[in-house]
């Protein structure tokens, strides 16, 4: 835009045409004017880019402002602010001088991208200490004398916020952010992996400051030493990358994080400092961050008064960020269906009338599960120690040695008591043991990891040794936790050195227990028939401190035991249970529960015989199941016998 004489010209920014309400090309009209000296400025930040006040003052200096302009100045370290000017004083335009104040309009912090992430706050500030501040004040570090950190790596489960942290330091500095996804790199021709990588490296340099995210390095990044002869591009890539890394300290403020659930696989040279100088793990979040996540999730949701988070976060045992999200969208999918049934359908539901409420978490809550458990629960126990007839005894040890550790934590810090590591239950067959394990991770409230022998032992070396790390692995992220072994006389009888396999997968479990890695609110519950086979180094305090022997019922627990199983049935006046206690001496429970079902079907056979609607179990059909159960325990005693004599005659 030239002035009336074509010698002088005005130089504008790109903002002005905005800013006066026209576009370039357009003819617009000058007057000179004298514009006072602001008193007060008000601005909105529209990016957040980790400024300070002082050097927003000195890119403002002597500009002309008016209300409502929009600016893009750049400050120190190529930084750049985007800022609206809210208010002036006095307005409506003026120059910002030394004497002008300013302000802001709101705080930052209110749109902090921080905010939305929830139980990491020792995370983000370890990573703002090693990210954000070499980004955005590398000069701190010039004076301490000391390089700035060039890489970060972030190991945790899955869902538990490694790429979303790494995203948000992106916006928290404003830096360049490129990401780095393992496929999208392999290429099958000869030298394009690599080039792939030193173009994003070379992106980062021209647009620094900048961050090279990688996700799941892993996949690019694994142990050479471990890869066969045949798999020499990944070898290249990881050295390709091992380069690139340390020719950080040419590249500017460009810095390098990484994301992976397996850093053991990583390839050690990536693990050192210079490359990697700092790890930060994702644990699993406690109760406490728990509910702070489901907050953040929840913030935007009509809630109704008697929600309660705290509850839904201490039964959330092993959830991480993503499975707290997945609940919360159960909860409303959840909340939603119940509207919609109540309103008698879509098109009546009013959304004043739309909102969560504590029994729509409860079902989100048993919609969903540990991401890390998956694999390994096969069913949630539903079972409770009410399903368990009789064992007065055995469910008061087992409350004490696992439930009130979780209960009452203040109580054994205050005694300095250390909880029991393992209990051990032995018994006759059917007498109980599963059942009343299954009902203790019922009452606990614990997560449960089922283990049976069948899916530990393997035939290739090293993979049951592997399978039992694998499992207290997973139990020590979803603690509270408890790991049962049924069948333990299978997984790990005594050491003899005549099976290699066998002593090596004791070795190994007997090392989870009582090794240098910690099992915090880890219980190891097992069961057993024959506990004098187990490998005497597992039975000893330390490992499995409490040993419960579980007997066969007396009376008194048979007839608990047969209340139990015939509370659904339709049982005539004349059944006697005390009768039927009495004469069943020396069953077991399980014994018993196929008593109640025989009783059943006998009562069955004869409603479908005699053509009755309203069958009712008499004590006649008991008679005849105790019967035909005796006769089948002796002909399978008599199988027994003739095949050991057989047996013994081939010999």
């Amino acid at each position: 835009m030239p002035f009336p004489n074509n010698d002088d010209w005005l130089e504008a920014d790109a903002e002005l045409p905005v800013n006066v309400g026209c576009q370039w090309g357009d003819e617009v009209e000058l007057t000179s004017a004298q514009l006072p000296t602001l008193q007060t400025v008000v601005v909105k930040i529209r990016n957040d880019i980790g400024y300070a006040n002082t050097d927003l003052a000195e890119c403002l200096y002597d500009l002309p402002l008016t209300e409502g302009d929009r600016l893009s100045v750049t400050l120190p370290m190529g930084r750049t602010a985007q800022i609206e000017i809210v208010a002036l004083a006095p307005g409506p335009a003026g120059l910002f001088r030394e004497t002008t104040s300013l302000s802001l309009a709101e705080n930052p912090a209110a749109t902090h991208p921080y905010n939305d992430i929830g139980g990491l706050d020792g995370q983000i500030a370890r990573v703002h200490e090693m990210v954000a501040v070499p980004l955005l004040r590398p000069e701190l570090f010039e004076r301490l004398g000391v390089a700035a950190p060039r890489g970060v790596l972030f190991t945790g489960p899955p869902g538990s916020g490694k790429t979303l942290l790494a995203r948000s330091i992106a916006a928290r500095t404003s830096a360049a952010f490129f990401q780095i996804n393992g496929p999208e790199i392999i290429s099958k021709h000869y030298g394009e992996s690599e080039a792939a990588l030193r173009k994003v490296f070379q992106a980062a340099q021209k647009e620094a400051p900048a961050i090279i995210f990688i996700d799941e390095i892993d996949a690019i990044a694994p142990k050479r030493e471990a890869l066969s002869g045949e798999k020499q591009l990944e070898r290249r890539v990881v050295a390709q990358l091992l380069t690139l890394m340390d020719g950080l300290t040419e590249r500017g403020r460009v810095i390098l994080m990484a994301a992976t659930n397996l850093p053991d696989s990583l390839d050690p040279a990536l693990r050192r400092p210079g490359r990697f100088d700092r790890e930060i793990v994702f644990a699993p979040p406690s109760a406490a961050q728990r509910k702070e996540i489901l907050r953040i999730h929840l913030r935007k949701a009509p809630l109704a008064e008697n929600i309660d988070l705290a509850r839904i976060a201490n039964e959330s045992h092993g959830y991480v960020g993503a499975d707290l999200a997945a609940l919360a969208r159960e909860a409303s999918l959840a909340a939603l269906e119940r509207t919609v049934s109540e309103a008698g359908g879509e098109k009546n539901v009013k959304l004043d009338g739309l909102f969560i409420t504590q029994a729509d978490l409860i079902r989100g809550l048993e919609a969903t599960s540990p991401s890390i458990l998956r694999e390994t629960i096969v069913e949630s126990p539903t079972v409770t120690f009410a399903d368990v007839g009789g064992l007065d005894t055995i469910k008061a040890a087992l409350t004490e040695a696992v439930i009130w550790p979780q209960h009452h934590k203040a109580t054994f810090a205050k005694l300095n008591l250390k909880p029991v590591s393992g209990v051990l239950l032995s018994g006759p067959p059917g007498s109980g043991k599963t059942l009343i394990a299954r009902a203790l991770a019922t009452e606990s409230g614990m997560n449960f990891i089922p283990v049976r022998p069948g899916r530990i032992m393997s035939q290739f070396l090293g993979d049951a040794e592997r399978a039992v790390a694998d499992v207290f692995a997973k139990a020590r992220q979803a603690a509270p936790c408890i790991v049962f072994f049924d069948e333990l006389d299978a997984l790990a009888p005594r050491r003899t050195g005549k099976d290699p396999v066998v002593d090596r997968v004791v070795a190994q479990l007997l090392t989870e227990m009582d090794g240098l890695s910690r099992n915090t609110d880890v219980v190891v519950l097992a069961a057993t028939n024959r506990a004098a086979t187990l490998d005497p180094a597992l039975t000893r305090p330390g490992r499995f401190d409490s040993a419960i022997q579980i007997p066969l019922p007396g009376q008194t627990g048979r007839r608990a035991v047969l209340a139990v199983h015939t509370a659904d049935l339709p049982l005539s006046d004349d059944v006697d249970l005390d009768f039927i206690a009495r004469t069943t001496a020396g069953k077991s429970g399980a014994t018993l529960a196929a008593l109640a079902r025989a009783a059943g079907r006998s009562a069955m056979r004869k409603a479908i015989q005699s053509k009755r609607h309203d069958p009712l179990i008499k004590q006649d059909d008991f008679t005849e199941a105790l019967t035909e159960l005796e006769n089948a325990d002796r002909s399978l005693s008599q199988d027994f016998i003739q095949e050991r004599r057989e047996a013994y005659e081939e010999l």
